[in-house]
């Protein structure tokens, strides 16, 4: 069964993740597959917006699958890695169709990235958004995608969700501008979500893609290293003792070294 499913349908090319299983936890190949797919889309008008959604009816997505940090042995690894996210959500961000994340259910760490850099997000009322990994896993966010969120929600918010990893709620959402709609259920959210890729499809496509473009430079002017911040935290006892202590369901026992 493919993790990563398409549907081209009365043209907009719909994006699942399918690891129902899981809560959608997001393994490489999906991330890359989600990145290939957002660089191919036609632009010759047979298809005029992406739907990006979570199978299963629990979760957008939950995250990096875990059971792959494990293979991390040197800076090296957690740089490449983050350089992979970066690569996807860059992707993301240029695909030159209108993206919308329709969110239903749980929606963390990599997949709230993901989300993030949509062009608009819907959600329903059962949304949890967030990162908690100070809870969980003893990580970080590398600075361009701290910039990214920042640049959606404001700093401020975005530094209250990672210090006290809360999973921010639709009302909170729909308050801050992370979602645009909150719809009751998850029949509703593909509803609109059908309804609205028709609306901004049918709009001038190079309008679209120049704004996007320009929205995406303006954030991007002002680079930063953060390889030094990268290396502290994936090459910590702590993001060990996180990722085990997760994955063997108990609480993490941090040490701050």
């Amino acid at each position: 069964m493919s993790e990563l499913l398409t549907e081209a349908k009365n043209g907009t090319l719909w994006v699942s993740f399918n690891r129902p299983e899981a809560r959608n936890a997001l393994t490489f190949g999906m991330y890359e597959g989600l990145a290939e797919l957002c660089q191919s889309v036609p632009t010759d008008g047979s298809v005029r917006a992406v739907v990006i959604k979570g199978n299963g009816g629990k979760a957008f997505a939950a995250g990096t699958d875990m059971t792959q940090f494990r293979a991390f042995e040197t800076a090296q690894d957690a740089l490449d890695y983050e350089a992979r996210i970066e690569a996807v959500l860059t992707a993301i961000e240029t695909c030159p169709l209108p993206t919308i994340a329709a969110i239903h259910g749980a929606c963390t760490g990599g997949g709230a990235s993901i989300a993030a850099v949509c062009d608009l997000r819907i959600a329903s009322e059962t949304l949890k958004f967030g990162f908690p990994i100070a809870r969980t896993l003893g990580n970080c966010l590398a600075a361009g995608n701290l910039a990214r969120l920042s640049s959606l929600m404001g700093a401020g918010r975005v530094r209250e969700l990672i210090f006290t990893a809360r999973l921010m709620e639709a009302d909170d959402a729909l308050c801050v501008g992370l979602v645009s709609e909150v719809l009751t259920d998850e029949a509703a959210l593909l509803d609109r979500a059908e309804e609205l890729a028709a609306q901004i499809g049918a709009m001038a496509p190079l309008t679209l893609r120049a704004t996007k473009e320009a929205m995406r430079r303006t954030r991007a002017a002002t680079q930063v290293d953060d390889h030094d911040l990268i290396e502290l935290c994936y090459m910590s006892a702590d993001f060990r003792e996180g990722m085990e202590a997760f994955l063997g369901k108990r609480k993490p026992n941090w040490s701050g070294t």
